[in-house]
């Protein structure tokens, strides 16, 4: 693209690098900041400094949080034996979105992924276990995006508490092989939580 100015080069590069924005998004947004007034630039460049500097992630459940511990882990109103295993944010969100789910959460941070060189050390299983052998525990809800890798995933856990009276559930599979949470309209995806299955029945027999 030939920009004739160096300074909005760089800034549409720089926009272009965010998923989902090609550089002729970047270009217009950078036409547009500039008609903008400079105090309106700054609060919005400030927002994004301070939303880096400042969002953290729970210790208990590693859901965005801007206190230790989340607003859904510190909700006494929340059931905390029930935990929904997920493997993004962006999952927590959809679920939540719902308004069907009252129990907490356990964000993984990615999925098992032996082609990818993605192990159980690599994502955040051991937190997992920690927070089973210090809680009333009573159901787990895998809540995995349905693939091979996400099927993966909820067996080797489910294989390591095998022996603890745990309830083990995941989504109905009103979600299609493959398909992704995100993108799962809010009524399918309510009532897969409400209609969750033993995860024994998922099996191949």
């Amino acid at each position: 693209m030939n920009i004739p100015s160096k300074l909005i080069s760089d800034a549409v590069e720089a926009l272009a690098s965010l998923p989902g924005i090609g550089e002729k998004t970047a270009l217009r947004l950078c036409l547009h900041l500039l008609k903008r007034r400079e105090e309106e630039v700054e609060d919005f460049c400030r927002s994004i400094f301070k939303m880096k500097a400042e969002t953290g992630f729970c210790k208990k459940c590693h859901n965005i949080s801007d206190q230790e511990i989340c607003e859904i882990c510190n909700n006494p109103l929340r059931q905390q034996h029930l935990i929904c295993i997920v493997e993004d944010i962006k999952d927590v969100m959809a679920i939540e979105n719902t308004m069907e789910f009252r129990g907490t959460y356990h964000v993984l941070g990615g999925i098992i992924s032996p082609i990818d060189g993605i192990g159980p050390g690599d994502i955040n299983i051991a937190s997992l276990f920690q927070r089973i052998n210090n809680e009333d525990i009573s159901e787990l809800l895998f809540a995995l995006n349905p693939s091979i890798e996400g099927d993966t995933t909820t067996y080797y856990i489910s294989r390591q508490i095998k022996d603890r009276p745990i309830k083990i559930s995941s989504l109905a599979r009103g979600i299609a092989f493959g398909g992704e949470l995100e993108y799962t309209d809010e009524f399918t995806l309510a009532k897969s939580i409400l209609n969750r299955q033993p995860y024994e029945n998922f099996l191949v027999k």
